[in-house]
């Protein structure tokens, strides 16, 4: 964690550069940590609150009293967790459907971010305030591979990591019809809808929103697609296969009914899947530490290879790990 209070002047060669940016960087934390303390008032420019957005000068007085850790919110609670790997920095997991991940609306216990502190009690105090070490996240719905932070240098590195489109991320999801082409790039910017507030959209003023996509197999009125995750917004995929005419398998929020469009006997199988089918399937990434390239697997789960097979009456195809 930065010390309590800092105090600089701004130097010459840092002139022009945003108060947050600067402020991140100084004290090597993720910036939209440091925007919160800019809002709360916990940074000063030559005395008075600012903006976020406001440009330095040479000469620039910066005063930061970072409020203390909000370790309060979460306390540890035992849960199992499918641990993929783990050192000092960081911890690779599987994460099962139907866990999530940090309390937040209707859910103030129970989540993923409750064992992590049950089992790695130095999360306390790492990232933000119900957050213990997590840099990242997946919905509710969505299985898969996860790594989180064990100190605040990985969660800063990783931070930025993600920020910066360093970290490559592939999905296996199970939509209804044959995307075309088969293989492809869906750049559509995506914003929150402006009637149900809790959904994203493919807007014209969202922000930008990349998925690239390969079809494995197409059997029965389904696809089976691996997709790489070329942004991070907020239900990229579920958005942008809807948009693209291809909605997910489960989905709740994006999906539609296609399955009364098929023949009968795979109506209930369809119908009944409880979850959208989207499974975070490899993560590659730097080791915040050393620099060393990692990359990881999450085993397809039972749930969706049952899926599949069902309905597309074969074995699921995978590719090789390409590791």
């Amino acid at each position: 964690m930065p010390p309590v209070e800092e105090a600089w002047t701004v130097e010459a060669e840092a002139a022009g550069e945003r108060l947050d940016r600067h402020v991140a960087a100084r004290l090597d934390v993720p910036r939209n940590q440091v925007q919160g303390w800019i809002r709360d008032g916990h940074v000063l420019h030559n005395g008075y609150g600012a903006k976020p957005s406001a440009a330095l000068a040479a000469g620039d007085r910066i005063e930061c009293r970072p409020p203390a850790p909000r370790e309060d919110r979460v306390s540890p609670e035992p849960g199992d967790l499918r641990v993929l790997h783990e050192d000092a920095d960081v911890v690779v997991l599987d994460k099962p459907a139907g866990l999530t991940v940090h309390p937040g609306a209707g859910r103030a216990t129970g989540t993923l971010a409750h064992h992590l502190l049950d089992r790695y009690p130095e999360m306390a105090g790492v990232g933000g305030p119900g957050r213990p070490g997590i840099v990242h996240r997946l919905d509710q719905g969505t299985s898969g591979v996860m790594v989180v932070a064990r100190s605040a240098t990985a969660y800063t590195r990783l931070s930025r990591a993600f920020a910066a489109r360093e970290v490559g991320k592939s999905y296996l999801a199970i939509a209804y019809g044959a995307l075309s082409p088969a293989d492809g790039l869906i750049d559509a910017p995506i914003g929150r809808h402006a009637e149900r507030r809790t959904e994203m959209t493919v807007r014209r003023d969202g922000r930008t929103a990349r998925t690239a996509y390969r079809t494995l197999a197409a059997a029965s009125g389904l696809s089976l697609v691996e997709l790489d995750l070329l942004t991070g917004r907020t239900h990229q995929i579920r958005v942008h296969l809807k948009h693209a005419g291809h909605p997910l398998v489960g989905d709740p929020a994006y999906g539609e009914a296609r399955w009364k469009a098929l023949p009968r006997p795979l109506h209930a199988v369809l119908r009944d899947f409880p979850r959208p089918a989207l499974h975070a399937w490899r993560l590659r990434f730097a080791h915040p530490a050393d620099g060393r390239p990692l990359a990881f697997e999450a085993p397809v789960p039972e749930d969706f290879r049952e899926l599949w097979e069902s309905v597309a009456g074969g074995r699921l195809p995978l590719p090789s790990t390409g590791q």
